[in-house]
């Protein structure tokens, strides 16, 4: 069982712990704030005509959770040695999932700016690659687990519908910046909140180009108060993450005005106060995109 020495990581320090897992040959990790547990596998009930990566249910403890076979979801190879093989018990976006894996190895302590981005040459838009890690000498791919759960479930992910609820909004000349190094959600955010009313949003794909850019503008503050009004990260993104994001926003003398909003699968009771430790003025779990549009409308309009 994991034990939660990962929360005791000091936040905005731009580290994170990374549970390294293997399927087959090639070695993965997974965030240890992801990680509920680790055991050793457990009979698992098939459901009929369950999506393919879906090898079926378990029970755990009085919950019934899905057991998604992720050699299966990377196209490789099933197991040689089952009996040895482990179950990763993981919670995000409010869900709890168990990924079956080959192995788990160990814990590692990097930091953020290790996590290189992968290379549109070989990732392209269907990669469930968050980013390459060289660790001893081997590499270790950074798996995004959200991805491959939003290809069973789509309704899991973002929705313009939700926004639509909100009904008619006006168009907002307010300046946004965001910091999300997923394409797909980029995407996905661009289009709920130009939905939304929010017309001007400026994206990067992780916390250091997105501060680079708002300590440029910051040299002049009349210019900047004019250039961007919030500013909304992820919290899992190569270089830099999220929390030193903000920590950085909150201790420059002109930035630390800026309202941030934390926007993260990683968003629960137990994180929460990592968040809150940097300086965020609003923490909000994906996918729930109608509850960020509300708290911009509070901080902002």
């Amino acid at each position: 069982m994991m034990n939660d020495s990962s929360i005791l990581l000091e936040s905005g320090t731009n580290e994170l712990e990374i549970v390294e897992f293997g399927i087959g040959q090639n070695k993965f990790a997974i965030n240890v704030m992801k990680v509920k547990e680790i055991l050793n596998p457990v009979p698992v009930v098939a459901i009929p005509n369950a999506h393919p990566f879906v090898e079926g249910i378990m029970e755990l403890r009085g919950e019934v959770l899905p057991v998604i076979n992720v050699a299966t979801a990377l196209g490789l190879k099933e197991s040689t040695n089952p009996q040895l093989d482990k179950f990763i018990v993981a919670e995000f976006n409010q869900i709890k999932t168990v990924f079956h894996v080959h192995a788990v190895s160990q814990i590692h302590r990097i930091s953020w700016s290790q996590i290189e981005k992968p290379s549109d040459m070989y990732q392209g838009q269907e990669s469930q690659i968050i980013g390459v890690i060289k660790l001893g000498g081997e590499m270790v791919l950074f798996l995004d687990f959200e991805k491959i759960l939003l290809e069973i479930n789509p309704e899991s992910g973002i929705k313009i519908s939700d926004v639509k609820k909100l009904g008619p909004r006006e168009r907002s000349m307010k300046r946004i910046v965001i910091a999300e190094d997923s394409a797909m959600l980029r995407k996905m955010l661009h289009d709920t909140l130009s939905e939304a009313g929010f017309q001007y949003l400026e994206f990067f794909e992780n916390g250091h180009d997105a501060i680079s850019y708002l300590e440029q503008l910051a040299v002049d503050a009349d210019v900047f108060s004019e250039s961007v009004q919030l500013v909304i990260t992820d919290i899992e993104m190569p270089q830099m993450d999220g929390h030193h994001l903000t920590k950085r926003i909150k201790e420059h003398s002109v930035l630390q005005k800026l309202p941030v909003i934390i926007f993260s699968s990683l968003i629960t009771n137990e994180l929460r106060h990592k968040g809150s430790v940097v300086g965020a003025d609003a923490q909000i779990s994906k996918p729930e995109i109608s509850e960020l549009v509300l708290k911009i409308d509070e901080l902002i309009l």
